[in-house]
């Protein structure tokens, strides 16, 4: 089943759960949620996380020292859920974790905890039979990326075995903020639309309301990751819930403001 997105564009609002703590990461979704957000992406912190940049990098390795595991995470999404079950949950993690944890068991407590997916950075479609048959067995939905180098084999491979969604980069690399959108964006997402009818959210470098602006003339919605996590990061646990609630807000009234 797709996840539903209540706004145009739709907003993915991704946190590193145990950044600064588990109880502010509850918070801080819950306050996203609140002000606009229609996904959580509630990211497993690990240890190597080659796909991300230095911010959300920083904010895996303060989890960590911190001693957060991938049961912690599954806590907090389950509090999540249960305090705003509207939103779309989705669990963001490399490999290494789940395979640790035991894909069976990370799948069954995953559905418990009221998470409606899963994205797994470093696992190529290619190499998804196991994972994809027991997100299958449970009613999850595994979420891949599409970048614009990949072909068009890949792609109608990604948009066949996605569920949910699909995850369009915007640009190949690491996470972290850019200036602006580029072109390989809109072309991918028009790439991606010829296999599938699911919605296409757009991330990597999304930062600001002129980002998302542009993403709505070509996707459904995008995700924004390092600008969240960069803004945690500058502020205190106790006062991050309500700087990324203003940071949220400040995205949809620029939506709403009339045009001139």
């Amino acid at each position: 089943m797709p996840i539903a997105f209540h706004h145009k564009p739709g907003l993915v609002v991704y946190v590193t759960a145990g950044d600064p703590s588990l109880e502010a990461t509850r918070d801080i979704a819950v306050a996203a949620i609140d002000a606009g957000a229609d996904v959580i992406e509630l990211g497993v912190p690990f240890s190597d996380p080659l796909g991300d940049g230095p911010v959300i990098q920083r904010a895996s390795e303060r989890a960590l020292t911190r001693g957060t595991r991938l049961s912690d995470v599954l806590r907090v999404a389950r509090e999540i859920h249960t305090a705003r079950p509207q939103a779309g949950l989705i669990l963001f993690t490399y490999l290494n974790p789940i395979l640790r944890y035991g894909l069976a068991r990370f799948a069954d407590e995953a559905r418990a905890a009221g998470a409606d997916g899963v994205l797994v950075i470093d696992l190529i479609v290619e190499e998804a039979r196991e994972y994809l048959a027991e997100m299958d067995r449970v009613g999850l939905a595994p979420v891949f990326l599409a970048a614009p180098t990949s072909s068009d084999e890949r792609l109608e491979a990604i948009a066949t075995h996605s569920r949910g969604f699909v995850y369009a980069i915007s640009r190949t690399g690491i996470t972290g903020k850019q200036q602006s959108m580029t072109a390989d964006a809109s072309a991918l997402v028009a790439r991606i639309r010829r296999w599938t009818t699911l919605p296409v959210a757009v991330g990597f470098g999304i930062s600001n309301a002129g980002h998302v602006a542009q993403v709505a003339e070509f996707a459904d919605a995008a995700v924004i990751g390092s600008a969240i996590v960069e803004l945690i990061e500058r502020s205190t646990p106790q006062s991050a819930a309500g700087e990324v609630a203003r940071f949220i807000k400040g995205l949809r009234q620029s939506e709403a403001a009339p045009a001139r």
